[in-house]
């Protein structure tokens, strides 16, 4: 299980709104719509309000936390990721879509964090990390 981000995510968040700056590597990317990626995926279980200014619970809800590399507004409440854009995720023959909801600071642009929740529609209990993961965003 991953340590909740608790108030040092809060923390990071007010700040990224505060001052305007997308926090992570390098500048905002436009989100490859369709386009398929491979890299790492985890969960996260942390309850709250999500980058898109929503309350969010990742235990019973299904979400996604994404890289602030693919966040383009200073505002995270107003970026395109919060108007429709979903994540599509496949490993070992399943596949679930689910909204982004959530900014994940500690991702680089292939790492997606999942919420507990949807994390376990793909993954039993006692796993906590997928090393290579098929995904892409889908407009829906």
């Amino acid at each position: 299980m991953r340590t909740p981000r608790g108030i040092g995510r809060a923390v990071s968040v007010l700040a990224a709104a505060v001052t305007g700056v997308a926090l992570g590597t390098g500048p905002a990317a436009a989100v490859p719509i369709g386009q398929p990626l491979t890299g790492k995926m985890t969960y996260y279980n942390d309850k709250g309000y999500g980058a898109c200014g929503t309350s969010i619970d990742p235990t019973a809800q299904d979400l996604v936390a994404v890289s602030p590399t693919w966040w383009t507004s200073a505002n995270p409440n107003n970026d395109p990721l919060c108007s429709g854009v979903s994540v599509e995720v496949s490993y070992q023959g399943r596949t679930i879509t689910v909204p982004v909801r959530d900014k994940c600071f500690s991702c680089d642009p292939n790492h997606i964090d999942l919420s507990e929740s949807a994390f376990r529609k793909l993954v039993p209990p006692g796993t906590d990390m997928v090393p290579s993961v098929t995904w892409k965003f889908v407009n829906g």
